[in-house]
């Protein structure tokens, strides 16, 4: 029996197990354009179904690649640089060339630094090993700078496949359909969605009359704040318009709560500048160090809400980072927020334990 894969994630279609991966009833089957229940749902209703699928499976999808010819679309989610990693990336691409595409760029503020932008993202790239033929911030959402991508992409693909690469929510699909729609017409080919783990399979899509552009199966990274909120929350914590950054000038001994998902102690330094960047939904408030566990406790699921929680995490499962800040950086949550703060200054991050975080030198003032 020929397979039929849902048009939407990739999925192979079947009617068997509501709980696996390409679910549909049987009288869907039969439809041209079918697709499985979770994509119905997710594109008519937002809504997101649990499958039986883990990262394992995923990265297994992705080692096929290695043995093909192609051209490789590393994307980066602007956003979260480092949640961007995938783990054995050489393996899995192989020898082939690679253009890195820092996406989601309408996130950030206009005043960005597109230049200093992608300076950070070749040094991160470096620092891991990958080496890019090209480099690109582009916003798939807005369609800007996928002209020059795609000149980019027929310039190093020889007509040769092209596979699009990328963790979970880096905007893969929405870069695809964009492209898609560019070069053949067509629109809102692949599903897409701010929930993890959307493209469940590689899915193929005919570019021109000699090659194809493939959606492959985003990488899921548990240390994404992503994975510690309820679904329905995501729309807190996940920025979809452009970020309002907000700075606040502290003296060392005060905290900054980010809603009740992370908070950034002031532990030692001059009177210094904290500018964040997160969701326009999160909820800032600044405290004193010195009884910030204890106003914690009383209004996790209040004055910091949305999200609201279960438990107060930052007291009952929580990490510590601590930064002793040598040049202007930006503390980086994973999935959440990052956090610009000044040379001079001690600092320290509380986030559910799980959660990432990282520094690197700003993409801001002083960033090359």
């Amino acid at each position: 029996m020929t397979e039929v894969k849902c048009i939407g994630c990739g999925a192979v279609l079947q009617s068997e197990d509501k709980d696996k991966k390409g679910y549909i009833p049987a009288s869907g089957m039969d439809r041209e354009e079918a697709i499985c229940k979770r994509c119905y749902r997710l594109k008519h209703y937002n809504e997101i179904m649990d499958i039986d699928m883990d990262s394992g499976e995923f990265l297994t999808m992705l080692n096929s690649l290695y043995e093909t010819d192609g051209l490789i679309i590393k994307v980066i989610d602007a956003f979260d640089f480092n949640a961007s990693l995938i783990p054995s990336f050489n393996r899995i691409v192989g020898d082939k060339k690679v253009i890195a595409v820092i996406n989601k760029i309408d996130l950030l503020p206009k005043s960005t630094n597109t230049g200093r932008l992608i300076h950070r993202a070749k040094h991160m790239l470096k620092e891991n090993g990958i080496t890019a033929v090209d480099t690109i911030a582009v916003s798939a959402l807005k369609n800007d700078g996928l002209d020059k991508l795609i000149s980019m992409m027929k310039k190093h693909s020889k007509k040769e496949d092209v596979y699009v690469v990328g963790t979970t929510n880096v905007g893969k699909s929405t870069l695809i359909n964009q492209l898609i729609k560019m070069t053949s017409g067509e629109s809102d080919v692949i599903t897409t969605s701010r929930f993890p783990g959307t493209t469940l399979d590689l899915i193929d899509i005919p570019m021109d009359d000699d090659t194809f552009i493939y959606d492959t199966p985003g990488v899921i990274v548990p240390s994404q704040m992503a994975h510690f909120v309820h679904a329905g929350d995501l729309k807190y914590i996940t920025p979809s318009k452009e970020i309002k950054p907000k700075t606040f000038q502290l003296e060392h001994g005060q905290t900054l709560f980010l809603s009740n998902l992370a908070r950034i102690d002031f532990v030692n330094g001059d009177k210094s500048s904290f500018t964040i960047y997160s969701s326009n939904k999160l909820t800032i408030h600044r405290t004193k160090l010195s009884n910030a566990d204890e106003f914690y406790g009383k209004h996790y699921n209040g004055l910091l809400t949305p999200p609201e929680i279960s438990e107060p995490v930052l007291i009952n499962d929580k990490k510590e980072y601590s930064f002793k800040v040598t040049e202007d950086s930006d503390i980086e949550i994973s999935g959440y927020a990052f956090i610009s703060v000044q040379a001079g200054t001690e600092v320290a991050v509380h986030v559910p334990k799980g959660v990432e975080v990282n520094i690197r030198p700003t993409i801001f003032k002083g960033g090359l």
